[in-house]
């Protein structure tokens, strides 16, 4: 009955109701929460401003890096602030159209990091299976314009998403199960016909996991393979080294969204807040966690970010 006392003040609003189950415990969930928030900001802050300070470091690798710092830091943003709200202030909630904005910006951004995970991978392979070449294939400008792209392609994308749920007819009850405008669950409150919502989001799901997914394998077949030529096993080390971070970072991003996303469509048996804990994992262990494995495993960074940590 609680749920149904929490009813919309105008035709324009829906409720956000964080954790179903545990909002006993939305304090204590609040602590880790922020703390991970704020190492996310402070780590990919920390990134953006070495490189962007370092003319040394002025090269696709690093660029692509710092947009993958960019996507970090808008994801946990789209999220956590509100979330918060909900925890520490019950500020549950939120307009139609903040509520499609936010899951525009959200999935948009999601979508652009895939893309510059893609061009990462097709960045290492160039490295190591075409050393010589590295410099005229990748150049700042030519990464610059991959980046665009992986953010048209997003916007092109995942804009019909809102445009769908704005046509939707919405039941007296709008309460979304969730902490954030998660597109299904905004969709299942929905008292119209949603297959065509339900249907555009997972065939874009699987173009966009798939596609992307088949190219970064793609390009690291070909790297095995390459390596595999090398006779020196020192080689062999080095370059897979190069690849490490990548590989860490890429596996840290998808493997708990494509469960995320699995589950919250097909897992009728998991309980509510383990979907929703799982699709929060995918927002803020990755972006806290990528710049300190690229801070581990690069070397220039890492020296450079000890040069300015023995400074102050």
């Amino acid at each position: 009955m609680a749920d149904f006392n929490l009813t919309p003040p105008g035709p324009s609003t829906f409720i956000l109701k964080g954790i179903p189950g545990l909002e006993a415990a939305h304090i204590w969930i609040s602590i880790p929460f922020s703390t991970f928030y704020i190492i996310s900001l402070f780590g990919n802050f920390t990134v953006l401003f070495v490189v962007s300070k370092e003319q040394t470091l002025h090269k696709p690798m690093f660029l692509l890096l710092c947009m993958l710092a960019l996507t970090d830091i808008g994801m946990s943003t789209c999220v956590v602030p509100k979330a918060l709200c909900i925890f520490w202030f019950s500020s549950k909630h939120i307009t139609v159209d903040g509520c499609l904005t936010q899951l525009f910006f959200l999935n948009a951004v999601a979508t652009t990091q895939s893309a510059v995970l893609v061009t990462m991978a097709f960045d290492r392979y160039v490295a190591i299976c075409h050393p010589l070449r590295y410099a005229t294939i990748l150049t700042n400008t030519r990464t610059s314009k991959l980046g665009l792209v992986g953010l048209i392609r997003a916007v092109l994308l995942v804009l019909p998403l809102p445009l769908l749920l704005r046509r939707l007819p919405f039941c007296s009850n709008r309460i979304i199960s969730h902490m954030y405008c998660e597109h299904i669950a905004v969709v299942k409150i929905s008292c119209g016909d949603t297959t065509v919502n339900r249907m555009y989001s997972l065939v874009i799901t699987l173009v966009i996991i798939g596609l992307d997914l088949t190219l970064i394998v793609v390009s690291y077949g070909l790297i095995i393979r390459a390596v595999l030529r090398i006779s020196s096993k020192k080689a062999h080390r080095k370059a897979l080294n190069t690849c490490t971070a990548h590989i860490c970072v890429m596996l840290m991003s998808y493997t708990p969204f494509l469960f995320s996303a699995l589950t919250y469509r097909f897992g009728q048996g998991i309980a509510a807040h383990v979907h929703i804990l799982l699709a929060n994992l995918y927002l803020l262990v990755p972006p806290m966690l990528n710049p300190i494995i690229y801070g581990v495993k690069t070397k220039e960074l890492r020296d450079i970010v000890g040069k300015y940590i023995c400074r102050m």
